[in-house]
């Protein structure tokens, strides 16, 4: 039995590839989960999905070798077995969204990421500057601007009345939630759903646009100016993008497109199904 698991900052999609059978668990970044966490909804999968002879993980913040090595400690002692391969929640998004074409492949949910993919390997990708520096266009970028626009009154009353009441918190509990209580970047993007969920108000959908518009700007052209990594003719200029705030705003990403000289291909919310096609596919099992 394989298992391939696509892992977040929010949570993480277990499947056994050959019946489809799947858990969803919280998400276990190395870089706020602690060895107990991981430990715990290890056990938890071997409890619904029993145990694997091979696991593949693709993980948010399993880029850094130290911790990479120690996710591939944790969960081969739990699942009881040495045939375990972690990598980066990017290259997951890669195998899961390109067909084996090269591509631009992104990542907005939680956070963000993008690289070039030829189609087997990942060609270049900027250093990930996380939660604080970095994650633009993403579910944590639009929450921390929305929280901004309404801790400092920027935005209009009525949106305040209804941001309040949906959340229930005091001005004191948002703030002790962000710079005080574990995993911060999960809260900040628990604040886009009001976003998108208000996309038809002028402010919400300005600040979804600004935030893809920085991200378009900043993060995918240049990385478009890099397509040097790749063969003259193996790129069309295809962006493909996984993410469930992807999904949510994608009529919002089309306009970032229209002018070129890239243009949006396939827009999946979870990869899992995707993973579980390449491995299939590839005979990874």
């Amino acid at each position: 039995m394989t298992i391939v698991a696509d892992s977040g900052s929010t949570k993480t999609t277990w499947m056994e590839i050959d019946s489809g059978n799947k858990v969803v668990t919280e998400g276990l970044n190395p870089h706020f989960s602690t060895d107990t966490m991981v430990a715990e909804t290890c056990r938890r999968v071997v409890d619904t999905l029993g145990t694997p002879q091979r696991l593949f993980f693709y993980g948010a913040g399993c880029g850094n070798s130290r911790q990479n090595h120690r996710m591939q400690q944790l969960i081969s002692t739990v699942f009881d077995t040495v045939d375990v391969a972690v990598e980066t929640d990017m290259l997951g998004a890669c195998r899961a969204v390109s067909g084996g074409q090269a591509s631009l492949v992104a990542i907005l949910g939680t956070g963000s990421n993008a690289c070039l993919y030829d189609g087997h390997h990942v060609k270049y990708q900027p250093t990930s500057t996380g939660y604080i520096l970095g994650d633009f266009g993403s579910a944590n970028h639009v929450g921390r601007m929305l929280l901004n626009g309404y801790l400092t009154h920027r935005m209009p009353g009525r949106l305040r009345h209804m941001f309040h009441d949906y959340y229930q918190m005091s001005d004191a509990q948002f703030i002790d939630a962000v710079y005080h209580q574990t995993h911060p970047n999960r809260f900040l993007a628990s604040l886009a759903v009001f976003c998108t969920q208000h996309q038809g108000e002028d402010y919400c959908y300005s600040i979804i646009i600004d935030a893809l518009s920085f991200w378009y700007f900043e993060v995918l052209k240049p990385l478009f100016y890099h397509k040097s990594y790749f063969p003259a003719t193996t790129w069309d200029g295809t962006v493909n993008i996984v993410g469930g705030f992807a999904k949510a705003v994608e009529p919002m990403l089309n306009e970032q497109f229209q002018e070129g000289p890239m243009h949006l291909g396939t827009v999946i919310a979870n990869p899992i199904d995707g993973l579980r096609k390449y491995h299939k596919t590839n005979k990874i099992i």
